[in-house]
């Protein structure tokens, strides 16, 4: 079903299916499936980029989960023989390999190069402490404007300009799920990204539907 048939239903459910397999390749990412991390992120950005050539999308979808490899391979560099994390050490080392891997990414699906350097800045204070989250949400700023088509999100109608927008947190808040390893935190995950891909979706079928009354015929 292409976007511009999609009712509020039908969209709520693809939203739901987007956000249950982003929650999937991070979960495969954390038990170390790679194919399955590629597969699950590839699900989500087939429907976020859904203008792109499929190539382009499966090469998005592949980087974001070799930045994930790609911090595990940091991270390996820098702990103790019990496992434990040298966060010194960890902050000190070469990230960049990472930012590379979101480049390749922000290349790939149109997202401005901004989002590499943000994404890779905001993975390696989430490991090794500080303030992740402003990263991430200006992060995902990039990929939400390339995702929606337009580089004015989030567009607020007032006061309060300084933010990422309401998707950008909720991402972040994902990220916060994510980090308490429950099932019960994944479902919360899961209902908290819905929302994020509803928008993407709703702009991607009111796009659709003004591109179509554009090339209908007029009446005469």
């Amino acid at each position: 079903m292409v976007a511009s048939e999609q009712g509020d239903g039908s969209l709520t459910s693809t939203a739901r299916s987007m956000a249950e397999a982003l929650c999937a390749g991070f979960r495969a990412h954390d038990d170390a499936r790679y194919s399955d991390a590629v597969e699950a992120f590839y699900a989500v950005d087939r429907r976020q980029f859904p203008r792109l050539e499929d190539a382009d999308v499966r090469d998005g979808a592949t980087a974001y989960a070799d930045a994930l490899w790609a911090k595990d391979a940091a991270e390996s560099e820098c702990r103790n023989a019990d496992g434990t994390l040298r966060a010194v050490d960890l902050a000190d080392a070469d990230w960049g390999a990472v930012h590379r891997c979101f480049r390749r990414r922000a290349d790939a699906l149109g997202i401005d190069p901004a989002y590499a350097k943000k994404s890779a800045l905001a993975w390696r204070r989430h490991k090794t402490g500080g303030d992740y989250w402003t990263p991430m949400q200006e992060a995902q700023l990039y990929e939400l404007r390339a995702a929606l088509g337009t580089d004015r999100y989030p567009d607020k109608p007032s006061e309060g300009q300084s933010g990422f927008g309401p998707e950008a947190a909720r991402y972040a808040l994902g990220v916060e799920l994510h980090d308490m390893h429950t099932s019960h935190h994944w479902a919360q995950a899961v209902a908290v990204m819905t929302p994020y891909y509803e928008r993407i979706l709703r702009e991607h079928r009111d796009r659709d539907r003004r591109d179509a009354a554009r090339s209908s015929p007029r009446s005469i």
